[in-house]
């Protein structure tokens, strides 16, 4: 399938919504079931000075979208942090690999972002394996993490450090 990585606009709000509305996607983030409109709206409606939002997109069709947060401590400036999620019906495609390929050469190549960070829980596979085939490395693991469909969960701590 042919798409393509551009920044999101307004217009592509409720199909982002939509996305991370996806039973697996709320399972696999920190998302809470049923977001809102407006909640979604505010969120990307006006981004915020150091955050990034890309899409992965064939023609009006949104297949996933990723989130970067640069940090603005002057400590920590030379760090970002980034979510992900893909269209239940776009997986196994590239859209992943590609979104985490366009977010590293934002970081990386133009944003002067040394060290990019996530986390992920221990029980996503398929997204640890994608984000260890782009050179993050696991540093960690926080244990009772987030409150998930009625217990507490674990997450693995991964970074991709540029050089």
């Amino acid at each position: 399938m042919s798409f393509s990585i551009r920044h999101s606009e307004p217009a592509d709000i409720e199909r982002i919504r939509a996305i991370y509305a996806q039973p697996s996607n709320v399972a696999a983030t920190l998302q809470l079931p049923f977001p809102s409109a407006e909640l979604w709206q505010a969120r990307l409606g006006h981004l915020n000075e150091g955050f990034y939002s890309l899409i992965a997109c064939a023609n009006t069709e949104v297949m996933g979208q990723i989130g970067i947060d640069v940090f603005s401590a002057p400590r920590r400036k030379h760090v970002a942090n980034i979510g992900l999620a893909v269209a239940e019906s776009a997986r196994r495609q590239g859209v992943g690999s590609a979104l985490i390929s366009a977010a590293l050469e934002l970081c990386h190549g133009w944003l002067n972002v040394r060290r990019v960070e996530l986390e992920t829980y221990t029980d996503n596979q398929p997204a640890i394996a994608l984000f260890h085939k782009h050179g993050f490395v696991t540093e960690g693991t926080c244990s009772g993490y987030a409150f998930r469909a009625g217990s507490y969960a674990d997450v693995h701590l991964m970074a991709h450090i540029a050089g």
